[in-house]
């Protein structure tokens, strides 16, 4: 643990508490796109699967338990409580386009070639390209909601903290893991635009707007 992994985590939950806040207080999932929440839910599923053979920490196990947690009831949020103001035409970005090479560069690319192993490289790879979908779907309309923007925002600086918990921990203990370096500046890459809008017009009271992602 180090004061960059312990940051990311914490504006990774408060990114997902701030999506959450934003459905229950104004009823609606209205700028939300479903398909990227099937797809962080999909992440967590498959990368949490150790919850039920290794105990790393109470620390570890409670976040994975929370992340599990919000990510499936952000989904019931979307497809089941407020399905009515989910706006299913604009979110269209096809997951198959996403979870075929992912699959299949999983297989082969891994540390090793074990179902658990698999399925954790499968998320790590998953994760990285997860967010497309809801950036697809900005683009798509033209605009985000402040609060979506917020909780993009701290989506992207958790994956760019993470990227210093990597440097720090290559520098202190010589760890360096690949996959999961590689495909994290794969994902901080897609929220450079982003986090250039962000500061550009969202902290300056205007609505934002993407260039097509993908």
């Amino acid at each position: 643990m180090n004061i960059f992994r312990i940051l990311g985590d914490l504006s990774h939950l408060l990114a997902i508490i701030i999506l959450l806040m934003k459905i229950l207080k104004s009823k609606s999932c209205a700028g939300i796109s479903g398909k990227s929440q099937i797809l962080f839910a999909l992440v967590f599923t498959t990368r949490y699967l150790d919850l039920f053979t290794v105990f790393i920490s109470v620390y570890n196990t409670v976040m994975k338990v929370i992340f599990l947690l919000c990510a499936y009831v952000t989904v019931y949020m979307i497809y089941v409580r407020f399905r009515k103001t989910f706006d299913s035409e604009n979110d269209s970005f096809r997951l198959e386009f996403l979870l075929v090479p992912v699959t299949g560069l999983s297989f082969l690319e891994n540390h090793s070639f074990t179902p658990l192993e698999i399925l954790w490289t499968f998320s790590i790879y998953l994760e990285s390209v997860a967010i497309l979908p809801q950036l697809f779907m900005i683009s798509k309309t033209g605009e985000a909601e402040t609060i979506t923007t917020h909780y993009l925002f701290f989506l992207g600086l958790y994956r760019a903290l993470y990227i210093a918990n990597w440097v720090w921990r290559y520098h202190t203990e010589n760890f360096y893991d690949q996959i999961a370096v590689v495909s994290g500046v794969v994902q901080t890459i897609f929220y450079c635009d982003f986090f250039y809008l962000y500061v550009t017009k969202v902290l300056k009271g205007k609505k934002l707007s993407l260039p097509m992602p993908v």
